[in-house]
């Protein structure tokens, strides 16, 4: 007896060309094709060791940077005209397709290896439709290293994501999130000392 699976794939021929809906790119076509040179040859490559250079680039490509914010050389960031870092913000050599916008809050870290992802396709549509949604990462929040971030998702005020966990869903203030995907495992409590 054949399997449901194969009967449907019998039936609908997937299509090679998948819809993007109404997903803006946010830039023309020459503006997209210089980032990506500028992007692999002074960003990714890490070339560029100086956090305030790396910052002026994307500047020029249209991100939001505010004060004190540290860019470690390597990151990987798609679209830097949908992107702004609040005050006092730290990114290591992270990965962040945004394909929507990303705001980043003030005293944020996103640490190695996190990937913050922004689209993902509809896999119930022949057509393999492109849907994209913002994330936000509120003040004091952090990353951990090798965790994912998907689209949608909000980090609450000083949440955390833990190493190698991933976020499909909002992560509410003040929680430790952990696994796969990740719950809340408890509170963080913030002190002076």
């Amino acid at each position: 007896m054949e399997n449901r699976n194969e009967t449907d794939l019998n039936k609908v021929q997937l299509r090679k060309d998948f819809e993007t809906g109404d997903y803006d790119r946010g830039a023309s076509s020459v503006k997209i094709f210089l980032w990506y040179l500028v992007s692999v040859v002074f960003i990714r490559s890490g070339i560029i060791p100086f956090s305030v250079i790396i910052e002026a680039i994307l500047k020029l490509f249209g991100a939001k940077i505010g004060r004190d914010v540290r860019i470690k050389p390597g990151i990987y960031i798609k679209a830097p005209w949908k992107l702004s870092i609040d005050d006092h913000s730290w990114l290591a050599d992270c990965y962040i397709e945004n394909l929507a916008y990303v705001r980043i809050g003030k005293n944020v870290c996103v640490s190695q290896d996190a990937m913050l992802l922004t689209g993902n396709h509809n896999y119930k549509s022949v057509n393999f439709d492109l849907i994209t949604k913002e994330i936000v990462l509120e003040e004091g929040s952090w990353i951990g290293a090798r965790a994912v971030v998907c689209p949608g998702v909000t980090a609450g005020s000083h949440s955390i994501l833990t190493v190698g966990s991933i976020a499909t869903k909002n992560l509410d203030a003040f929680g430790i999130y952990q696994g796969n995907p990740a719950v809340r495992v408890r509170e963080r409590v913030l002190s002076s000392k």
